[in-house]
């Protein structure tokens, strides 16, 4: 098949895919030229192991033609973050870097978290490598700085400064106790701080301290005392500040028995703004060197990449990654192996934090293994499990209902897989958990039948073992005798007979450590009160509860702010608003008769008919 289409393939750069049987992507690559590298695949002997069953699973390929190669390595790194296909190097946390934002489309500009698209206006400074360092650095900023952080309604409606103001972490320009020249000079001070001239705005700080001092105003000297103290707690969470290198990313990748680390640091305006550890999935046949071009064309995928990318070793298309970052950027991005000086220990440095963080990696996986070997011989299971699935149920007096699931594996949480489950089910009483657990578990494994097969068919994964499998080997429910019943009833009628139950009951006094365990055909029991197994199982039910109390959170969050307007068919953003300014509030709107709602600017007389029918429970509006 693949020498078939090698015939009619072009001697031009592209992007090709590979497919099994089931029109599953096995792996995506690119070319300087489609008929030279897929012509590669034609002939078994000579190929690596990994590479041989890749071809051998080929059933399908499909091809993308591109103007140049860069094109082709932007394109491919998309779909392989798309597709994640199994014999590419996945890189597997790709959730999107926190920024601090320093608006600009307001005269009183406020300083923010942000995550997501760039598209609002104003400065943006980052990346950060966690959501956490950006939320101690706006603390500390506003100590310094002062800028408010308040949303634009809360800002335009103030009538006294609020509590930020009384323990001097905002100026309160919303009341006006800092005029709007003085308040654009400390956004001009933060910017330049946050820019890098971190030295230049202490300095003027501690004049204008000295100042207040020698003029005896020992109030402002002490509250430009505390702005100081503020950039220096910021400085010193920065750890090491590069001298030479103002604007960087430092890759560095440590390998050890095909486990692979990759430390990232990142520096902008010449301070140190976190670093991350990525664990990239991949064949043990991958050499490092393609593992770290690989992980880097993905990494920027989605990112906009600095001026300079310092790497700790060698990669293949380095050049070609420079040339595919520059063009995307639409400014030199250079990506470069230093040999020497402050940019080669910033590598080492980066190194060595990557040389550790794959030890701590390799000793959990270690201890997981164990555990997990030692929980299949207490619940008697063939082997030691490869996913499990936790559930729980979360309400308030049976109202905003939901059901959650976690899942678990050797490697950990698997938070990409968590489900949740709004209880949908209109006959089920309030408060009924016991019918609430059905319909979660019927609901998900019908489909998991319907989307995957029988078990048997489901663990087609396992042929790579780096893939999670779809079907759990456990299911483990927070509950006891009743909730167990419930999870056999709908496993027998849905015909699955192979896949382990375990309900787990807190104990007296709901006593963490005194629990019980269920499980059919098998008296209740307990495990010892330090076994590694029980601490475990305790942190998934923790989670599950964890999970399921915060999505039924969210719920009831936006059910009370919704608006009883919203439900109306026919009424828009316009006409809500229209509507609201009217009458003042939805529930005016709820008590007003048909007349007085037609005199609403667009409200014709067949929109205020159905809207007093909706409010006051009219059968055929009802009906319909």
């Amino acid at each position: 098949m693949i020498a078939e289409k090698v015939r009619t393939l072009p001697d031009s750069p592209g992007v090709y895919r590979m497919m099994d049987a089931a029109g599953e992507v096995l792996y995506v690559g690119k070319a300087r030229s489609l008929k030279k590298r897929v012509a590669n695949y034609t002939k078994i002997n000579g190929q690596s192991n990994r590479i041989a069953r890749m071809i051998m699973n080929t059933a399908a390929m499909e091809f993308i033609t591109t103007a140049t190669e860069t094109d082709a390595l932007l394109l491919e790194a998309n779909l392989i973050k798309r597709l994640k296909p199994r014999y590419n190097v996945l890189l597997r946390d790709d959730k999107s870097f926190p920024y601090i934002l320093l608006r600009a489309d307001h005269e009183y500009p406020q300083v923010l978290k942000h995550r997501g698209s760039r598209n609002k206006d104003g400065t943006y400074f980052g990346p950060f490598a966690s959501a956490g360092s950006v939320t101690r650095t706006l603390n500390a900023l506003q100590k310094a700085f002062l800028l408010r952080s308040c949303s634009d309604s809360v800002f335009e409606n103030r009538t006294r400064p609020c509590l930020l103001f009384q323990i001097k972490r905002c100026a309160a320009p919303c009341t006006d106790e800092i005029n709007k020249a003085d308040y654009l000079e400390l956004v001009s001070e933060a910017r330049d701080f946050l820019q890098g001239n971190s030295r230049k705005t202490q300095e003027d700080l501690v004049g204008q301290m000295q100042q207040a001092a020698d003029a005896m105003d020992f109030e402002r000297a002490a509250i430009y005392r505390d702005r100081i103290r503020a950039l220096t707690q910021i400085q010193s969470h920065q750890g090491i500040n590069p001298q030479g290198v103002s604007e960087a990313d430092v890759f560095a990748l440590s390998e050890d028995k095909g486990q692979t680390c990759i430390q990232v640091f990142f520096f902008r305006s010449g301070q140190n703004w976190g670093n991350k550890a990525y664990f990239p999935r991949h064949d043990k046949e991958i050499s490092a060197d393609e593992v770290l071009d690989a992980f880097l064309a993905q990494f920027y995928d989605d990112r906009p990449p600095p001026a300079l990318i310092l790497i700790n070793q060698d990669v293949p298309g380095r050049m070609l990654l420079a040339q595919a970052l520059s063009l995307r950027a639409e400014r030199k991005v250079t990506v470069s192996v230093p040999q020497r000086g402050e940019k080669r220990e910033l590598v080492e440095h980066a190194a060595t934090n990557a040389k550790d963080a794959l030890g701590r990696r390799m000793a959990e996986s270690s201890t997981q293994r164990k555990i997990m070997e030692e929980m299949a011989e207490i619940f008697a299971l063939e082997a030691p499990p490869k996913r499990i699935e936790v559930y729980d149920n979360s309400h308030i007096q049976g109202t905003h209902a939901v059901g959650g699931m976690i899942v678990a594996g050797p490697e950990g949480f698997l938070k990409n897989q968590y489900r949740k489950f709004n209880i949908k089910d209109k006959t089920t009483e309030p408060g009924d958990d016991y019918a609430m657990m059905r319909e979660v578990l019927t609901r998900r494994f019908s489909r998991l039948l319907k989307e995957n097969g029988t078990r048997s068919d489901g663990d087609i994964d396992l042929k790579d073992a780096s893939r999670p499998p779809q079907w759990p080997d456990v299911i483990l429910i927070d509950g006891g005798p009743g909730q167990l019943s419930i999870t056999k009833e709908v496993m027998n009628d849905l015909g699955i007979d192979d896949v382990t139950i375990i309900s787990i009951a807190k104990g007296p006094d709901r006593n963490a450590g005194r629990e019980h365990f269920h499980m059919p055909g098998r008296a209740p029991f307990m495990l010892e009160d330090r076994s590694p197994v029980l601490y475990y199982l305790q942190r998934l039910r923790d989670e599950a509860h964890r999970f399921a109390i915060g999505t039924h959170r969210a719920k009831r969050s936006k059910a009370i702010v919704s608006n009883p307007l919203d439900e109306v068919p026919g009424i828009g953003p316009s006409r809500k608003r229209a509507l609201l300014q009217h009458f003042g509030s939805a529930a005016a709107v709820a008590r007003a008769g048909q007349t007085d709602l037609e005199n609403v600017e667009g409200i014709s007389h067949k929109v205020a008919k159905q809207l007093y029918d909706f409010f006051h429970g009219n059968p055929e509006q009802n009906q319909r």
